[in-house]
């Protein structure tokens, strides 16, 4: 809006000066047409149709009230600027019925209507400028409409194009279900890979190490022992993800790769710098805890700098046909969740986007913001709002859903965090699959 309505309006101002078809007082209802409509590209106003027609009816009605009042009203010619108070009352009610009955209902029409009783002489050229003006200014928004703002996912949101090569740490006995949610959010893209990644504690190799040293006669140093037991714990771990790979193959078919890293320190930083080196958009790992709380590990994959969504299985499920996702604003991180839903549902279910909001005025602002939301998706998302709070409506209405995404509040800030816990934190018995969405830097 604030490109192109200042862009449009000074096209027009250099072709009144140029032409003597455009009249400068086509500039009012101009402007506040073609700001009403690329403020709002989807809203009651945005048709092109209605702006043309609209724009053009109040000029032809105007031009027709000045006619007849001059004619059979006013016998004396009027005075420059100088308007009957009838023939404006007059005008307005002609462009009103007209426009309702033609559905051409266009707030700036009402102003054109009147500015053309003040044209004196000019009246055919101002509703020619207005008509070939509107024409321009209509053409140029359907295609922006169609090339920028109906795209505007492509070119405003990073996880549109990217997130499609998935880093997944294989940390528990059961990964299936984590490794298959991941597998088929890389799918939902033409360039989607899965790394499949698996660390080995220094302590682990030590063991090994000493274990080798100990029953093999051909080792004779600490080194070679080393590189042995490396090499023997690498063979181990990448069996068990050559299964996971099979796994992978008979789901999606994606190319699938390992990697079996040494753990030396914080796990979390060794999968963040693994994520890095492998050039990984994404990080999907599993969700662990401590004392009921996020351990230390997810809280350092979900502060750090790579996309990442730790994932907490509530089944051994495979496939999630129905998602919900509660966002708390329009942003990145909305647009994030929802694609991931996106991706999972495909063609074969459904995604509902919900807010929960805790004053009734807000209700209208909250529905505007999550069709503005939802709008850029190709296929349709249901909108919800609840008057509860998330844990109560997620209590109620989970078990409705194969999979609940949420946000990790790490856009927030720190102060706001530590007055209102992130959402996560504070549910603990979900019935359905739980996503935990973090969006890097």
């Amino acid at each position: 809006m604030l490109v192109f309505v200042p862009l449009l309006v000074g096209g027009v101002t250099w072709l009144a000066n140029v032409s003597p078809v455009v009249s400068f007082l086509v500039y009012p209802p101009l402007a506040s047409g073609t700001f009403t409509l690329f403020s709002n590209p989807e809203g009651r106003y945005s048709s092109p149709w209605t702006f043309v027609g609209g724009l053009s009816l109040g000029a032809l009605s105007g031009w027709l009230v000045l006619e007849l009042s001059v004619r059979y009203w006013t016998a004396a010619p009027l005075e420059p600027f100088e308007v009957p108070a009838g023939a404006a009352a007059v005008a307005i009610l002609v462009t009103g019925v007209l426009a309702w009955a033609l559905s051409l209902e266009e707030p700036s029409a009402f102003s054109s209507a009147l500015l053309v009783l003040v044209t004196g002489v000019d009246q055919v050229a101002f509703v020619g400028g207005v008509l070939v003006s509107s024409l321009l200014i209509a053409g140029v928004f359907v295609l922006w409409r169609t090339h920028l703002y109906e795209e505007r996912a492509r070119y405003l949101f990073h996880s549109m194009q990217a997130d499609d090569q998935i880093l997944v740490p294989v940390r528990s006995d059961d990964p299936e279900s984590l490794v298959l949610f991941a597998a088929r959010l890389a799918a939902a893209h033409d360039a989607g890979r899965l790394v499949l990644m698996q660390t080995v504690s220094t302590d682990a190799i030590a063991e090994t190490a000493s274990e080798v040293a100990d029953e093999s006669d051909e080792v004779s140093t600490d080194e070679e022992a080393t590189e042995t037991a490396e090499a023997e714990l690498t063979d181990h771990h990448r069996q068990r993800l050559e299964s996971l790979q099979a796994l992978v193959d008979d789901a999606v078919g994606i190319p699938c790769e390992f990697a079996v890293v040494a753990e030396d320190g914080s796990p979390g930083e060794t999968i963040l710098e693994t994520a890095e080196r492998e050039r990984c958009d994404l990080i999907v790992s599993p969700y662990e805890s401590t004392d009921g709380r996020p351990s230390r590990f997810i809280w350092t994959i979900l502060k750090g700098p790579t996309d990442a969504v730790v994932f907490r299985p509530s089944t051994e499920r495979t496939e999630w046909r129905h998602i919900l996702v509660m966002v708390r604003g329009a942003g990145e991180t909305a647009n994030m969740m929802l694609d991931f839903a996106h991706r999972l549902v495909e063609r074969r279910g459904s995604a509902s986007a919900c807010t929960c909001i805790s004053e009734a005025e807000d209700r209208r602002k909250t529905e505007v913001m999550l069709d503005n939301l939802v709008e850029s998706f190709p296929d349709p998302i249901e909108t919800r709002i609840s008057h509860s709070s998330v844990e109560s409506f997620l209590r109620t209405n989970a078990r409705n859903y194969d999979l609940t995404v949420l946000g990790a509040s790490t856009d927030r800030s720190a102060a706001s965090r530590f007055f209102s816990t992130p959402t996560f934190r504070r549910i603990h018995d979900v019935d359905c699959d739980l996503a935990i969405v973090h969006r890097g830097r």
